[in-house]
């Protein structure tokens, strides 16, 4: 693929062309821009001129990188501890002349490569197929006609045309606008619409989000029209400056240590490249690269390598380092047996399927690695807006101080304005009754509540005019353009036909706009002017922040029975009181005022002219926008708690409607006010609160905020920094580029799929292709259950390590005539228990659904990963215990009903004095097959017994074969692994010379018996632990009762964490019935 704009050589300067110019752009007025770049801004460029500059300066798109890297992936199958055992192995066998060990060994190394290459190529296809959700279109001028071209055509010199709802599709300077306003906020943080102007010049040094003459790339028209030229494209962009210093990887070479003078000891240049080739052997080994499952196990992985070597040594030298070629066959097994070859195949075919499971549940892994980590999540920072809401403003209610309350419901499509039912009540919001729902018992038709209702007519015509978004009806589906809280209200006014379109338009409209005041972030309020058909009188019609507009008020319409009053502060503070209550709801309130004017005409001081048009108004009402919770955003949030997850909102909103949303999806308590003041104070904070605090200061909290406000990027990079010093694991959700930051430096960055920027997804681990928090949960469910069946196979797996290194390192004690050791197990069924007999259950295991109580357990260890105190119990009670059934197995069928025989030179081929041990290693074989196929079925549960995985089931004697039929994957891997075991026996051949034994008759007998002993065993040992885990849940269960929340069993359930320790450090989540659950027993 040809990158945007060529490679990158040097650093990009911010602000300036593809091709540089004396002075940035935003520097240089924009015919001189023009003149430089050779642009047309009447006819625009010719198609041909396009093509040309298309082929110098490349297709305007961000670079995405390399992408996938065949090489590199089939390096990583080979580069790892465990291949390079495989490998050794194969090299030995072939060097002593084992050609059968060493061609099943390479056959077991080509499998892996291959197999892993595929999956991991697979993946990589699938992550890279995740494009940007940009604009795909532009509407330039060419050839002197508007074209519609795709965006990655765009050249510089383009003349660009934008509208109300487009993306900007590349960097331009502006050369006209008309109110013209775009989004920043994905580049800039800037919550608030920026006003552009394109004749002022400004400083050369001016930061992006000054440069007001600038339209940048991924930006959003909220307001107005604009003409401009293409400045810069692709990764010269002032977004793609930003995409190329993240992706922009650390240095691999350690730096030298110096004195503050510069200079060095020669120490210190062996010390930083001992560092550097520390890390680099790190790298190569995988010990400190990725997650912390996948760093423990490399680590794993490399200590099997050394267990493998002493092992080997340990057999050379009870055979005195015999150069004799049996006693290295033994050895090469024995370190064989500790190498659990089929791991890494099972580990990357399980996280594969994972991540196509995800794709299912409105999730894309960008980083396969991540989806493990999910189950390790302490704490989830999330944004409000889109992500806990649904993004959609609508009006629910309105207040006219002379008629009193208007309450919409919510409808299912915000923009449609004849769904959703009014209701109305005479009373002002701080007087209604919320729980009785007073305002809602009498539900009326618009146009009942309109007639004879002046008051309501006055404040429909601010709604409306002092607006200027679109809402509009086409093929029976209504639309909507613009600004999301002025598409709001224009829906309000539109539900009551008072839609600015009828005033506005036609051939004779009774209104026509005079000129615009838009919205200014320091007056906190923007106005319209209209004049009149038919009369010199105009109206000014103003809309904005409460306590700006009503400071702005001199009369007010109070009483319907009254004319208009003045204005006092004793009414200022009770309009301020009805808008705290709607606040208090989750809403954001506006107010709305109008007055009459006559004869406008612009002023050389426009300030002090707009001061004096938005002075001496009329106030006619408030109205409160709500961006509505997903409904199952609660659910989630409750299943977050439960799962021992702590929820964050960090979001830009003012505290009370950050408050009242956070309470409604129980990020907060409903009844907060029973929480001691102190604490409830720490649960809510803003930003500006938060970042006043030291990092000391921060970590001298008891515990950190549930809540902030007016949250800033620089606030949310510091709480994770703050959730990390407290060895937290974070999620961080981010849809801006100015979230970048924050979403690299979580442990896990979740980028928003449909309202996300294209850097803020590279910077991130995983995409919510609906931008819902609910999704989020559905990530760590999956993360969770991959974690535990990747226990459940690790456990599997190194259990039959520890048998067949325990059986080979005991059985050194069988000797021949000659001296040397005969093993009970030959090198070939070694592998092929390790990748035939476990390979394909534990694929089986990795496809094992999610426990019905994966979420009501804390998360996982950091620190233990998989290799938790009970795990590597496990590991070493099932490998002890199949080590002595086989060891015993060999034993009495070599001794207990054989001649105690061992004959000569039995580990290499078949003779008649041989074949007592070839007969033993049969059954030992088939024992450890056994052994294992059934610790697959008991690995479904770690602690319940394989008869009764389902404790209220009625079928007492049949539910244990409903569980194994359920996962059929892993029955007929089973079934399969019982079955290909005749072959090996019974077919000449391959019995003798390939796997160096006996087909057996009696010993079918021994094999029954030692099955039985191993299910009894296995049974014993879940039973015991049950016993443990059950008194041991009892202990926390009385510990938790006597907290002292009693009282408030909300708090107590689902805040007992952050009352009493983070949710993250507890032995076990709270249910809310307050009982404590770890796992099922």
């Amino acid at each position: 693929m040809v990158q945007g704009n060529g490679a990158i050589n040097e650093r990009q300067v911010s602000g300036q062309a593809n091709s540089p110019l004396s002075q940035p752009p935003h520097a240089l007025p924009h015919h001189i821009v023009a003149d430089i770049i050779r642009a047309d801004i009447q006819d625009g460029l010719t198609t041909t001129e396009a093509e040309i500059r298309l082929q110098e300066y490349g297709p305007n798109e961000l670079d995405d990188g390399p992408g996938v890297q065949p090489a590199k992936i089939l390096f990583r199958q080979i580069a790892n501890a465990m291949m390079l055992v495989l490998i050794l192995a194969m090299g030995v066998s072939f060097g002593i002349g084992s050609y059968i060990e060493g061609g099943v060994i390479s056959s077991v190394i080509a499998l892996n490569i291959v197999v892993g290459f595929f999956q991991e190529f697979n993946a990589e296809k699938t992550m890279d197929s995740l494009r940007s959700l940009s604009s795909p279109t532009a509407n330039a001028v060419r050839d002197t006609q508007n074209r519609t071209v795709p965006t990655f055509t765009l050249v510089p010199g383009d003349l660009v045309e934008l509208k109300t709802g487009d993306t900007v599709p590349a960097d331009l300077r502006l050369i006209e606008c008309v109110n013209f306003e775009t989004d920043e906020a994905l580049l800039t943080g800037e919550s608030l619409p920026i006003l552009k102007d394109s004749e002022t010049v400004f400083h050369a040094e001016a930061s992006p989000g000054d440069r007001l003459n600038i339209a940048f790339s991924s930006s959003t028209v909220t307001k107005g029209r604009a003409r401009g030229i293409v400045i810069a494209t692709g990764m010269k962009t002032e977004i793609g400056s930003i995409a190329a210093a993240l992706r922009a990887s650390g240095k691999k070479i350690r730096a030298v240590k110096r004195r503050p003078d510069g200079s060095a000891k020669p120490y210190r240049y062996a010390q930083a490249w001992g560092l550097t080739a520390g890390d680099l052997v790190g790298h190569f080994l995988g010990v400190n690269v990725g997650t912390p499952l996948q760093r423990k196990l490399s680590k794993l992985a490399l200590l099997l390598f050394c267990i493998a070597i002493v092992c080997a040594i340990i057999v050379m030298g009870a055979n005195k380092f015999s150069s004799n070629k049996d006693v290295i066959i033994y050895a090469v097994a024995t370190g064989l047996s500790m190498i659990p070859a089929s791991l890494i195949v099972v580990l990357t075919i399980t996280m594969a399927a994972g991540t196509k499971t995800m794709v299912e549940r409105n999730v894309i892994v960008r980083k396969l690695d991540s989806l493990e980590a999910l189950g390790a999540v302490t704490d989830i920072c999330s944004d409000k807006t889109g992500t806990l809401t649904q993004g959609k403003m609508v009006v629910k209610k309105a207040w006219i101080p002379a008629k009193g309350s208007y309450s919409v419901d919510i409808s299912s499509n915000p923009f449609d304005p004849t769904t959703g039912l009014l209701s109305y009540s005479p009373l002002p919001p701080n007087e209604i009754d919320l729980k009785s729902c007073t305002d809602k018992d009498t539900s009326i038709l618009p146009e009942d509540l309109l007639q004879d209702n002046k008051y309501l007519q006055d404040f429909l015509k601010v709604a409306s005019l002092a607006n200027l978004a679109k809402v509009y009806q086409h093929d029976g589906i209504w639309y909507a353009r613009g600004d999301p809280t002025e598409i709001a209200i224009q829906v309000f006014a539109s539900r009551f036909n008072w839609n600015r379109d009828r005033f506005t338009t036609g051939e004779e409209p009774l209104l026509t706009q005079v000129t615009e005041f838009p919205f200014d972030s320091d007056l906190k309020k923007m106005s319209t002017i209209f004049q009149l058909k038919d009369s010199d009188k105009q109206v000014v019609f103003t809309k904005g922040a409460v306590e700006r507009v009503i400071s702005s008020c001199t009369t007010v319409s109070w009483d319907a029975k009254s004319p208009l009053i003045k204005m006092t502060d004793q009414l200022r503070e009770r309009i301020l009181n009805n808008m705290e209550a709607l606040a208090s709801q989750g809403l954001r309130v506006l107010a709305l005022a109008s007055r009459e004017y006559y004869d406008f005409k612009m002023s050389e001081n426009s300030a002090q002219q707009r001061a004096e048009i938005e002075s001496n108004l009329t106030f006619q009402g408030l109205v409160g926008l709500y961006d509505p919770p997903r409904p199952e955003s609660t659910g989630a949030v409750k299943a977050c708690h439960h799962a021992g997850i702590s929820v964050h909102m960090l979001t830009g909103d003012h505290p009370g409607t950050a408050r009242a949303i956070a309470a409604q999806v129980q990020i907060l308590p409903l009844n907060i006010e029973a929480i001691p003041r102190g604490i409830a104070d720490t649960m809510v904070m803003t930003a500006s609160e938060f970042d006043r605090l030291s990092d000391d200061g921060i970590d001298a909290l008891s515990k950190l905020p549930l809540v902030i406000a007016r949250c800033t990027p620089t606030t949310k990079v510091r709480m994770i920094e703050a959730l990390h010093r407290r060895k937290y694991f974070v999620a961080m959700t981010g849809d801006g580029v100015n979230d970048s930051p924050s979403l690299k430096r979580a442990d896990i960055g979740i980028a928003m799929g449909q309202g996300g920027s294209d850097v803020a997804k590279e910077a991130s681990d995983i995409v919510l292709t609906d931008d819902n928090f609910a999704s989020i949960l559905n990530a760590v469910e999956e993360g969770r259950r991959m974690f535990d069946n990747i226990q459940k196979f690790v456990l599997h797996l190194l259990a039959e390590n520890i048998a067949q290194a325990c059986t080979l390192l005991i059985g050194l004690a069988f000797k021949d005539n000659n001296g040397l050791s005969v093993f009970p197990l030959a090198p070939v069924e070694i592998l092929w228990v390790i990748m035939i007999t476990s390979g394909m259950p534990d694929m089986g295991l990795g496809f094992e659904i999610a426990a019905p109580d994966i979420l009501s357990r804390p998360p996982q260890s950091l620190d233990k990963g998989v290799f938790t105190v009970e795990v590597m119990l496990d590991m070493l009670v099932y490998g002890f215990w199949m080590a002595c059934l086989c060891l015993s197995a060999f034993c009495l069928v070599l001794f207990g009903f054989g001649d105690g025989h061992i004959g000569d030179n039995c580990n290499a081929k078949y003779s008649s004095d041989c074949d007592t041990v070839f007969r033993a290693r049969a059954t030992t074989f088939v024992c450890l097959t056994w052994f294992a196929l059934f610790l697959a079925w008991e690995m479904i549960n770690m602690r319940r017994s394989f008869f009764r995985m389902q404790p209220k089931s009625k079928k007492y004697l049949t539910q244990w074969i409903h569980d194994i039929w359920r996962n059929k994957f892993l029955f007929w891997a089973i079934i399969a692994g019982f079955v290909t075991i005749f072959p090996t026996l019974y077919i000449p051949v391959i019995n003798h010379d390939v796997f160096k034994h006996e087909g057996i008759s009696w010993e079918w007998g021994v094999v029954f018996m030692e099955s039985l002993l191993f299910l009894a065993g296995a049974e014993a040992w879940k039973w015991g632990k049950r016993i443990y885990f059950r008194r041991k849940a009892k202990s926390a269960i009385t510990a938790a009762t006597t907290d002292g929340n009693d009282n408030n069993p909300e708090i107590n359930n689902r805040f007992h964490g952050y009352l009493e320790g983070h949710s993250g450090e507890g032995s076990g989540a709270t249910t809310d019935n307050g009982d404590v659950e770890k796992q099922t027993y």
